[in-house]
């Protein structure tokens, strides 16, 4: 069995499918490891959702920062941002077993020596330390109240964990660092206006994974999110979002070997809108 991680795809489903065959993916043997965001400022986040729901037990999905924006999207709580192609799905016949599905993904996931999470991690917190606040945000997302916990899932407040947060401030910490984080300070404070490369970020303030004493390093941790970072090989780092939906590639890592497949995406070049 082989496992590829594949970055974030963001509703650009065509080129999913391009890079599926480049890989020839078995989905009777193999896995895909999903970074999230599945959906969103590509062409056909329908098509996207419906396919990898569809491989069932052959696709392990985390939850990204766009894929909660439609969960939020979809019950009202807050209005689509301009350029977002989320309303097919809204829209679509079987939405309430899509969305049912996405909030039902991790936020983290663990297996044999790798983790994988959409944005990052804080410098606080260990491999399973990690996994079990990941576990308190799937609990309220699946949760009776999951809507009620959407409602209070936004905001930058608190900047940085602390053991002693409860509630909503408790559970926007972990969310904020799991989909949202780039850069922190050596306390894990972290910054959210920052989106562009490493030589720009602000100073006092470090790439998540780049923090002197960070507790989860160590253990490979597939991660996307950053597209203007770049694919990112390192002995416990693997970013693969490559800016397939700015019409740069959509990567696949082969975990076993970490040989990199990339198709390209140069016709959605200028699609994208912030």
């Amino acid at each position: 069995m082989t496992t590829y991680a594949i970055g974030d795809v963001q509703g650009c489903y065509d080129q999913l499918r391009t890079l599926l065959d480049a890989i020839r993916f078995d989905p009777a043997a193999d896995t895909l490891w999903f970074v999230g965001d599945l959906v969103n400022r590509g062409p056909r986040s329908l098509e996207t959702l419906r396919f990898v729901r569809g491989l069932g037990e052959r696709a392990v999905t985390v939850l990204g920062n766009h894929d909660l924006h439609l969960l939020v999207v979809a019950a009202g709580v807050r209005k689509p941002h301009r350029g977002d192609t989320l309303d097919e799905i809204i829209r679509a016949p079987d939405r309430d077993e899509l969305l049912e599905w996405l909030r039902t993904r991790k936020m983290m996931h663990v297996q044999g020596e790798s983790a994988m999470v959409h944005a990052g991690l804080l410098p606080q917190w260990t491999i399973p330390r990690a996994a079990a606040l990941a576990r308190e945000v799937e609990t309220a997302l699946q949760g009776e109240d999951y809507a009620g916990f959407l409602q209070h899932m936004y905001g930058n407040a608190p900047e940085m964990w602390d053991d002693a947060l409860t509630g909503y401030d408790r559970l926007r910490v972990i969310v904020n660092a799991m989909t949202r984080l780039r850069l922190c300070d050596a306390h894990g404070r972290m910054n959210f206006s920052h989106k562009g490369e490493l030589d720009d970020a602000p100073a006092g303030y470090f790439p998540w994974f780049g923090v002197p004493g960070r507790r989860s390093a160590g253990t490979p941790i597939v991660c996307g999110h950053w597209a203007a970072l770049g694919v990112m090989l390192t002995p416990d780092l693997l970013g693969i979002d490559s800016g397939c939906v700015w019409g740069r590639q959509l990567s696949a890592l082969r975990l076993e070997d970490r040989r990199l497949f990339q198709s390209d995406c140069s016709a959605l070049e200028g699609t994208a809108s912030d």
